[in-house]
């Protein structure tokens, strides 16, 4: 990244965002600093849901954004200590949630977003001293290291997130990431999402895919990467993880939450897998 701004960040951040403001209640997550933090970009991304907010594209990510968020942060709760959001762009845990102030939350990202999120912050008046911010380039830097220089303790189990981030990346990109978790404490849970194959999408996956997948290699952000559960599950295996559950965007959050009056609903294209590290 060149230091301007991430398309992906504000695609997601925008998506949380919209949620609010063009889909109807019952909300299936309330990210009520999105547009904040947006700041002038904000009516900008949030103009083009208002106007196109029915395209398989624009609803698609409102559903896979706000369903993957529902669904990990409501692990975080589950007694952790340490939360590592890997690629956290502009994720806002960190400043809206009361779980912030009690537990370390450590935001890895490429220094030029961070930087950009920071003015960001900034402007918006958003005090950002809850999270930590772990500057990575994947290519060059330890991720250990960097985490324990701003305070992760690797002798106790973390959450770690990594969302939207796996389809851009080869294999190889993926498992140097896997290797370097497993040597997290025991009981680490990671959360990853991944893409489906063309074969396993439903109808709804398919049609987000066909205009999102050209459109992003377009932009240079190609999907490289493709598992089923199957072939996930066997390379998390390969380097030390038990997977707990695959989750479909439709089960990441109430069943209640999908018997709705607008146009929102889950597409099979993405999916959740939750894996725990295992002692040797």
């Amino acid at each position: 990244m060149d230091g301007g701004p991430s398309r992906t960040a504000m695609m997601a951040a925008g998506g949380r965002a919209a949620h609010l403001v063009v889909d109807s209640e019952p909300y299936l997550f309330r990210d009520t600093l999105a547009a904040e933090l947006l700041g002038a970009r904000a009516e900008e991304v949030l103009g083009y849901h208002r106007q196109f907010g029915d395209h398989v594209v624009l609803r698609g990510t409102r559903a896979q954004v706000n369903a993957r968020s529902s669904y990990t942060e409501a692990r975080v709760s589950a007694g952790f200590r340490q939360y590592v959001i890997l690629g956290a762009g502009l994720d806002t845990f960190a400043y809206r949630s009361p779980l912030a102030r009690e537990i370390a939350v450590f935001e890895v990202d490429h220094p030029a977003t961070q930087q950009w999120k920071r003015e960001l912050l900034a402007a918006a008046r958003i005090d950002g001293a809850a999270a930590r911010f772990v500057g990575v380039d994947f290519e060059r830097d330890d991720l250990t290291a960097e985490l324990a220089a701003h305070g992760f303790n690797p002798e106790m189990p973390a959450l770690v997130s990594w969302l939207g981030v796996s389809m851009y990346l080869t294999e190889s990109a993926i498992a140097a990431t896997l290797a370097v978790l497993r040597g997290f404490a025991p009981g680490t849970e990671l959360v990853m999402e991944y893409a489906l194959p063309a074969e396993l999408r439903d109808e709804s996956g398919t049609a987000y895919a066909e205009f999102a997948l050209p459109a992003a290699a377009e932009q240079g952000e190609p999907w490289l990467s493709y598992y089923s559960p199957e072939t996930l599950s066997e390379l998390l295996g390969k380097h030390g993880f038990t997977v707990a559950e695959h989750v479909s965007q439709r089960d990441a959050v109430d069943p209640a939450l999908w018997r709705r009056t607008d146009s929102l609903h889950p597409a099979d294209l993405c999916r959740l897998v939750r894996a725990v590290v295992v002692a040797d």
